[in-house]
């Protein structure tokens, strides 16, 4: 096992899964059923992903094989549907990958490499901090979008 320090590249594997929820048609046309508006979102957020540079973050590989499930939403009382993906990662640190883990459709993160780290104090302080930046961030992005509905 490798010791290494928080700041020293990191490979991961994170699934997202991303939430599509149909849209009842007018009359008998038009609708679009949840598995297909789940695919389509997560389409248009791995455009983004594959499109948009982000700092200190590489996408190795992008597997969508996994089927698209749904649930039933007891709150809104309608079915759900989740296209899941799975993005394998080399991240320059730790604090990169808060970005992917903060998301509302983070589900899943496995460590490829290193095998350990260590942490000092000031790294993990540093750390938390990014991590409770990021809840804020999340938690504002939230009432933002709830409030506009």
């Amino acid at each position: 096992m490798t010791e290494l320090s928080p700041d020293t590249e990191i490979k991961v594997k994170i699934r997202l899964d991303f939430k599509g929820q149909g849209r009842p048609g007018r009359f008998l046309f038009g609708g679009k059923p949840v598995d297909r508006a789940a695919e389509e979102v997560r389409e248009q957020q791995l455009a983004l992903l594959r499109n948009v540079p982000i700092q200190g973050i590489y996408i190795e590989d992008i597997d969508m094989s996994i089927e698209v499930y749904t649930v039933w939403d007891d709150v809104n009382e309608t079915e759900v549907a989740y296209a899941p993906v799975i993005l394998s990662i080399i991240a320059e640190n730790m604090e990169d990958l808060l970005r992917f883990i903060a998301r509302e459709d983070f589900r899943k993160i496995e460590v490829i490499e290193p095998g350990r780290m260590v942490m000092s104090r000031y790294d993990l302080e540093r750390f938390l901090f990014r991590v409770g930046e990021e809840m804020k961030n999340h938690i504002a992005h939230l009432e933002r979008k709830h409030n506009l509905r």
